[in-house]
């Protein structure tokens, strides 16, 4: 019967390559007529095509998956483990800046670091007499104004002379003069936290404009500001924090003893 031999012959041929069924398909409508043909011919298909069909290669389930896989998956990606880029670059950059400050000229360098001794030793003495000195605050902050006043002084010794990269314009000789007045401020103030911390705001200011309006100076040179500029703020915060925690336990004492 035509009706029941034709799906079973689709169903052989619906994986087999489209050149084969291109092939087939006319010769079969030639056949038609005959019962004998059409069992012979589906009897010679089940044994040649039907194996192709069965094949690993041509499987439904293993096609279907592969398609499937295609389209709603991505391919594995195989990495080897290695350092993050961003820890790679920030020891790159500290290296660099180590090897730069070993390169500054000596006198350079001891004198920047002997000038970070007053910073260090006024709340390193108060810490370990456990005692908060307003008059060695006070001469922290006074201290810190001269530097903060010398810092921004240099501008101008740096954009005076004819063969400097530094122009002597409004914008260098101005900026200039913006780190003298925040440390004359920071005088002027009678509690010293106020002062300490306007006198951080005025080393922020002076290293911004020696790293990014200047950047001419030599690496060696950012590289020691940078340093100076982290000891002296953590120092002044040290001190501010010491008289906070004085101011603590001396309001804490009154307490008691009015109750």
């Amino acid at each position: 019967d035509k009706t029941k031999m034709f799906p079973h012959i689709q169903r052989c041929c619906f994986h087999t390559p489209f050149k084969l069924q291109k092939l087939t398909v006319p010769r079969l409508l030639l056949y038609g007529k005959n019962k004998t043909t059409w069992s012979s011919l589906s009897l010679q298909l089940q044994r040649n095509v039907c194996p192709l069909s069965r094949s690993p290669s041509l499987n439904p389930a293993s096609v279907y998956a592969t398609k499937l896989q295609a389209f709603h998956t991505s391919p594995p990606f195989f990495k080897k483990k290695t350092p993050k880029e961003s820890e790679t670059k920030d020891f790159g950059v500290l290296e660099r800046s180590m090897k730069s400050l070993k390169d500054s000229p000596k006198p350079a360098l001891y004198l920047s670091l002997a000038g970070l001794i007053p910073f260090v030793s006024a709340p390193l003495l108060m810490a370990i007499q456990g005692t908060y000195y307003p008059e060695l605050a006070f001469a922290q902050i006074t201290y810190g104004a001269v530097t903060v006043s010398f810092l921004g002084g240099k501008r101008w010794g740096f954009a005076l002379p004819e063969n400097s990269p530094a122009k002597p314009d409004w914008l260098n000789l101005a900026n200039s003069t913006v780190p003298p007045l925040l440390a004359w401020q920071a005088l002027l103030f009678k509690d010293t936290t106020h002062g300490a911390i306007m006198l951080v705001m005025a080393l922020g200011i002076a290293l911004h404009y020696d790293l990014s309006l200047l950047p001419t100076y030599p690496r060696w040179f950012k590289v020691l500001r940078v340093v100076g500029t982290v000891v002296m703020v953590l120092s002044l915060l040290a001190t501010a924090a010491l008289k906070t925690i004085s101011e603590e336990q001396l309001s804490n004492r009154r307490n008691k003893w009015q109750n």
